[in-house]
Parts: C-alpha cells; structure tokens; sequence
C-alpha cells in the first residue's frame, strides 16, 4: 500500500484489511478490464494509469461515459458486484494500468465497519454522476468542436500530460462521430496553432488552455 494514495483519510485498520484481501492487478494498455455481460466479483480501485469505461445501445454503438484515474473507483462495478449482476459497461485500459481489486464480500462489511470507506464510495459515486451530467451536457448542447476541445482537454487533466496518444478513429467513436469530421477539426486546431498532430499523438499547445 505504500505506493498508493488511499492512505489518505482511510483508517489503520481499513488499509490492514484492503492489504490483506485487496488484490493487484496489472493490465497493459488497451486491455478490457470489465466488460459487457459478465459478472463482475470485485470493485476495481485504480492506483497508477487511466481507465476509459463505456455503454453501449441497443444497435452496438459504444459511447464514453467516464474516465477513471489514481485512487478513482468504478461505481457501475461496486453496483454490479452488490447486486450480483451482469456488467452493463466496458473498462478499457488507457495506458498501462494497476488497481486494487477488492472482493465483492468486502464491500458491504466494510459499509458497516468503516465511515471513511462509506464516504469513499458515497463521493465515487457522486463524482461519477456529476461526470455522467457533464457527457449528457455536452452531447446535448455543445457542438462538436467545443467537444472535442472539452475531450482533448479532459484526457489531458488525467494524464498530466500535454501529449494525448489517439488515433482520430479512437477520438471519433469515443466522441460518437466519423474519423474524417474528427480529422477535419482537429487540422483546424492545428491551423490555429492550438495543437500539433503527430502519427496517434496529438500535442496540445500552451495557447490550446
């Protein structure tokens, strides 16, 4: 646990049991964490790397729904795994990813027996909702180009970093349009000297915030 943020405001005796059951888990870049239709037995607790985790509708178009960072958790898991139900979203590892998985058995014991672990789901919870808001938002009433912006910008306030690795194919299922539009918009960015695209990178300038 040394290596991780959920020291911070969980007790002793909490971080002695997510030490002894928790387990960690390693994915590489790209790899499905969770996914459609299965059951899901453990809550993920992310503690290095970036996860991106999608719906998709009844004619199989995928739509991104939130990103998950460091000591983020996934509230559709922590539903699934207490209702003993089949996932309806897919985890994808952004980059090289490593979390702690914790056993559905805990989850509900630790409810009961620890206030900084109910608060910890409580404001994963309301941190997911109010992203979810923020997507509803945006597909309703924002165009396309202050999307992408909105995308670009998000995915660099997970990362740290100014260099955003996505194919146009990638950035265009995420944002639910055609690659050639997505091109379109980004070169537009480009001429405007907000960014410089490189081959699956993009680098987002200092006069792009």
């Amino acid at each position: 646990m040394s290596n991780t943020n959920f020291h911070a405001g969980f007790e002793p005796a909490l971080l002695d049991e997510i030490e002894q059951f928790g387990q960690v888990k390693t994915f590489a870049e790209g790899e499905i964490i969770m996914d459609y239709g299965k059951y899901i037995r453990m809550m993920p607790m992310i503690v290095l790397g970036t996860v991106k985790v999608f719906r998709m509708d009844e004619t199989g178009n995928e739509i991104l729904l939130y990103y998950l960072s460091s000591n983020d958790s996934c509230s559709m898991a922590y539903s699934c795994c207490m209702e003993a139900k089949k996932s309806e979203v897919k985890a994808i590892a952004e980059d090289d990813v490593t979390l702690i998985a914790i056993p559905h058995h805990k989850l509900e014991e630790w409810l009961c027996k620890y206030a900084s672990w109910k608060s910890y789901i409580m404001r994963s919870f309301n941190e997911r909702f109010l992203e979810l808001l923020k997507s509803i938002e945006s597909i309703a009433f924002h165009k396309l180009d202050e999307r992408l912006i909105a995308y670009l910008k998000e995915k660099q306030r997970h990362t740290g970093s100014s260099v955003v690795k996505a194919t146009h194919h990638v950035i265009a299922d995420e944002l639910h349009t055609s690659r050639v539009v997505i091109s379109r918009l980004l070169k537009q960015l480009e001429n405007d000297k907000k960014i410089i695209l490189y081959r699956n990178e993009i680098k987002l300038l200092p006069s792009f915030n």
